[in-house]
C-alpha cells in the first residue's frame, strides 16, 4: 500500500491553510464543477438524440439519471481506491475516464452506446474525480475549512451556467457527435486538477496499514443521523430545480422566459454558497455548525411549500431567489458538517458510504416526483411532497443531534457538538507543548532526577 503511505495525511500533520492549499481548491472547484453540472449540461443535446436514435425524452433522461447515479453510487468503491492507491492517482485515472467515455459516446450507434459510454464510464470517471477531491480538501484546510468547502461548491452553479450554454453552442456548430468529442476533450481538465493533488508527506513512514473501507463508521451515532437525514433530505432536494422550469411553462410562459428561472437560482447559488462558508466559519458558529445546516435544510424546506402556492411568474422567480439561496446553503455545509463528525482519517469511508446511500434516494425522488405529478397533474402537490421530505430531514438531523449527541463529563469543552475531533487534537497539541515548555525551564539537575524518577 505504498501510495496509501505517501498520500495519507497523518494524524500529526497540521493542515496548511492555504499555501498549496490553494491550488487544490481551485482543483476541487472546478471538479465539483464538473460531477454536479454535467449531468445536467448534456440535457441540451437531448433533442437531437431523440431525432437521430428514434427515442423519446425519457429515453435520454436516462443518461442523466445513471450520471449521477455512478456518481453517487460508486462512493465506496472511489473510497476502496482512494485508501489504497491515494487521491492524485485515482483522480488522474478518473479523468481518462471521464474523457474516454464522451469521446467513445460521439461513435455511438443506438442510445445504449450512450448509456454504456456516458452514463457508466463518463460517470465513474466523475466520481472518482469528485470524492478525492473533497478528501484532499479536508486534509489541506482546517481552521478556513468552511469557507475552502463553501468556495469549492460554488464549482457547480458556475459550470452550470457555463456548460448548458457552451453545450448549445457546440450542437449548433458541430452537432451531437462533435459536441460530445469537444467535450469529452474538456474533461481531460480533470487530469489536471487531479496533479494539483499534491500529498502533504513526502517521505514514507511506518505506519499500520489502513483499512479499505471503515464500517466503524456506523457506530458513531453522529454519522448515522446524519446518513439518514441527508438521505431523507435528497428525496426532496433535487425536485424542484427539475420541474420549476415546466411548472413556469403549464402556467402559460414561454420557454426562454422558464429557462431563465434557472439561471436566477444558479446566479444567487453562487454567492451563497462562499458567503455561507465564511459563516460558518465564525468562531461561535463553528461548533454549532450542524444546527446552521438544520436551519438551512428547513430553509429550502419551507421554501418548498411555499412555492407550491405560486399562481404566477413573479412567484416562482421570488421561489427561485429563496431556494438558490437555501440551496447553496445546504451545498456549502453537507460535506463540512460530514468532516466535522468523523474527522480526518475516516472521512474517506464516510464519504463513500453516505454517497452510496443518496444514490438510491436519487433513483427515487424524482422519478416518485413525476408519477405524483402524472396521477395529480398539479404541480403543487409535486412541491409540497419534496418541501415536506426536506423538512423531516432538518428534524432528523436537528433533534437527533441535541437528543442523541450528548457531551461527557470528563469531555473538554473543545470538542465540538457535532463531533470534530480537530479542536480536541489541537488542544492535546497546546498541552504537550506546555509541558514542553515547563521541562526546558527546569534546571539540568532536576531534569536529570525527574527523568531517573520515570
Amino acid at each position: 500500500m505504498g501510495g496509501a503511505v505517501v498520500d495519507d495525511e497523518p494524524s500529526d500533520v497540521k493542515a496548511p491553510d492555504g499555501g498549496w492549499g490553494w491550488a487544490v481548491l481551485a482543483g476541487g472547484f472546478v471538479i465539483t464543477g464538473f460531477s454536479y453540472a454535467f449531468p445536467k449540461a448534456v440535457s441540451v443535446f437531448f433533442k437531437e438524440l431523440i431525432r437521430e436514435f428514434g427515442v423519446g425524452y425519457s429515453d435520454c433522461a436516462w443518461i442523466s439519471s445513471i450520471l449521477l447515479a455512478m456518481l453517487y453510487g460508486t462512493g465506496p468503491l472511489c473510497s476502496v481506491l482512494v485508501n489504497k492507491f491515494g487521491c492524485r492517482p485515482v483522480m488522474m485515472v478518473g479523468g481518462l475516464f471521464a474523457s474516454l467515455g464522451m469521446i467513445l459516446a460521439s461513435l455511438a450507434t443506438s442510445i445504449i452506446h450512450i448509456y454504456i459510454c456516458t452514463g457508466v464510464i463518463t460517470g465513474l470517471g466523475l466520481a472518482l474525480n469528485f470524492q478525492p477531491s473533497l478528501i484532499m480538501l479536508n486534509r489541506y484546510f482546517s481552521e478556513k475549512r468552511p469557507l475552502a468547502n463553501g468556495l469549492s461548491a460554488a464549482g457547480s452553479p458556475v459550470a452550470l451556467c457555463c456548460l448548458s450554454p457552451l453545450g448549445q453552442v457546440l450542437q449548433y456548430h458541430y452537432g451531437w457527435r462533435g459536441g460530445f468529442l469537444i467535450l469529452g476533450g474538456l474533461l481531460l481538465n480533470c487530469c489536471a486538477c487531479g496533479a494539483l493533488m499534491r500529498p502533504l508527506v513526502a517521505g514514507k513512514k511506518n505506519k499500520p496499514k489502513k483499512k479499505l473501507l471503515d464500517f466503524s463508521v456506523f457506530k458513531d451515532r453522529g454519522f448515522i443521523i446524519y446518513a439518514i437525514a441527508a438521505s431523507i433530505m435528497v428525496l426532496g432536494l433535487f425536485v424542484p430545480p427539475v420541474f420549476v422550469v415546466s411548472y413556469a411553462k403549464e402556467m402559460g410562459n414561454e420557454d426562454t422566459k422558464s429557462a431563465l428561472l434557472l439561471t436566477i437560482l444558479g446566479f444567487i447559488d453562487i454567492f451563497a454558497r462562499p458567503t455561507c462558508g465564511l459563516i460558518a466559519g465564525i468562531k461561535w458558529v463553528r461548533p454549532r455548525c450542524v444546527y446552521l445546516f438544520s436551519f438551512a435544510i428547513l430553509f429550502n424546506g419551507i421554501t418548498d411549500v411555499i412555492s407550491s402556492q405560486a399562481t404566477d411568474y413573479p412567484g416562482l422567480v421570488v421561489f427561485c431567489i429563496f431556494f438558490g439561496l437555501s440551496y447553496g446553503m445546504v451545498g456549502a455545509l453537507q460535506f463540512e458538517v460530514l468532516m466535522a463528525i468523523v474527522g480526518t482519517k475516516k472521512f474517506s469511508s464516510a464519504l463513500g458510504l453516505v454517497l452510496l446511500m443518496e444514490a438510491i434516494a436519487v433513483l427515487v425522488g424524482p422519478p416518485g416526483a413525476g408519477r405524483l405529478l402524472d396521477a395529480t397533474h398539479n404541480y403543487m402537490y409535486v412541491f409540497l411532497l419534496a418541501g415536506c421530505e426536506v423538512i423531516l430531514a432538518s428534524i432528523v438531523i436537528c433533534m437527533g443531534n441535541f437528543l442523541c449527541i450528548k457531551k461527557k463529563p470528563d469531555e473538554p469543552e473543545a470538542h465540538l457538538e457535532n463531533g470534530a475531533p480537530a479542536e480536541r487534537e489541537k488542544l492535546n497539541s497546546l498541552l504537550e507543548a506546555e509541558g514542553g515548555e515547563h521541562e526546558r525551564a527546569q534546571p539540568a539537575g532536576v531534569r536529570g532526577g525527574a527523568a531517573e524518577a520515570k
